[in-house]
């Protein structure tokens, strides 16, 4: 009995050390060491001066390629290739078929993912806001819709294509959510956006988007895209003039051309910074609905509904 008394007190012990173990011995384990908190901070502090400095020399970088550029590269830009390739234009084609020229152009670059930009710029430069603005609105639609029906054939392979960037791609899947106007807005802020236009056109295929919103969308965001390029290639048409020509500017017109300059790149900035915040408000609105966060690390092809297509849109079975 004696014995039997003595294992249950032993044991007693022991329990109760175990718990005062567990109790005090474990959570030292488990906190970190403070020498370890200080050098995870001053790993952080470092990392964080890094960043400010590896900033700052970009751009300091930046502003002196951008001082390279306009001290060298812009005049040789504006003597060897530009006013060349006016005289060319002005002497081969007539104002009708350079207008025709171009709007050929800006229909066919996107669909070989090439840059529309020099097309727009000579249409400001040559054309002015009037007949320039229908010129690029002309080509860029043209250059909008080709794109989308040749997606349209090769839409599964787009799709497998798109999947190596889920993350980024998953964003496009926005635009084919919810009403018509939904559609329209989300297209627009995608125009407006940095995000290029050119993949924009051939990924939205794998989407439920219909084919007017898509249209319409394009050619709204496309409007002040439009304008910013027209202004642009009418002031280095400008400069050039001053540079190499002529032409001499008044005060008025100097007082024009720098208020212009700052509108512009003030309302390219707005137009950006408004798009971004739309889309990743949007993003967000679908994120809470599907309950779900909107990059994914999967990204399906959308299934269209059972019931046929109306007559406004284009889209293809999904192949099963």
């Amino acid at each position: 009995m004696s014995k039997l008394s003595d294992e249950v007190m032993e044991t007693h012990a022991k329990g109760r050390e175990d718990s005062e173990y567990v109790r005090l011995v474990k959570p030292s384990e488990v906190r970190k060491p403070e020498p370890e908190i200080l050098e995870s901070q001053r790993q952080e502090t470092n990392g964080s001066r890094m960043w400010w400095v590896k900033t700052i020399i970009w751009c300091l970088i930046t502003v002196l390629l951008l001082l390279i550029l306009a001290k060298w590269g812009l005049p040789f830009f504006v003597k060897k290739v530009l006013f060349p390739t006016l005289e060319w234009e002005a002497t081969a084609f007539g104002r009708p078929m350079l207008a025709l020229v171009l709007v050929g152009s800006l229909a066919l670059f996107p669909v070989f993912l090439i840059p529309s930009g020099p097309s727009m710029w000579l249409a400001g430069m040559i054309f002015g806001y009037g007949l320039g603005f229908v010129i690029i609105m002309v080509g860029t639609t043209i250059g909008m819709v080709l794109p989308f029906s040749v997606g349209l054939l090769f839409r599964d392979r787009i799709h497998q294509w798109l999947k190596r960037w889920p993350e980024k791609i998953a964003v496009i899947r926005l635009a084919a959510e919810g009403s018509w106007f939904h559609q329209f807005q989300v297209v627009a802020l995608f125009r407006v956006s940095p995000f290029p236009y050119t993949i924009f056109n051939y990924a939205i295929v794998v989407t439920n988007m219909r084919f007017w919103p898509y249209v319409c969308g394009s050619v709204a965001g496309m409007i002040p895209e439009s304008f910013i390029y027209i202004y642009s290639g009418k002031l280095i048409r400008t400069l050039a003039n001053v540079q190499y020509g002529n032409h001499h500017l008044t005060t008025v017109e100097i007082i024009y051309n720098v208020i212009s300059f700052v509108i512009a790149i003030i309302s390219t900035i707005v137009f950006t910074v408004y798009a971004k915040r739309k889309l990743k408000e949007l993003e967000t609105e679908e994120a809470g609905e599907e309950g779900t966060a909107v990059g994914t690390s999967s990204f399906e092809l959308h299934k269209f509904p059972s019931k046929e297509p109306d007559s406004y849109t284009l889209s293809l079975p999904v192949s099963s």
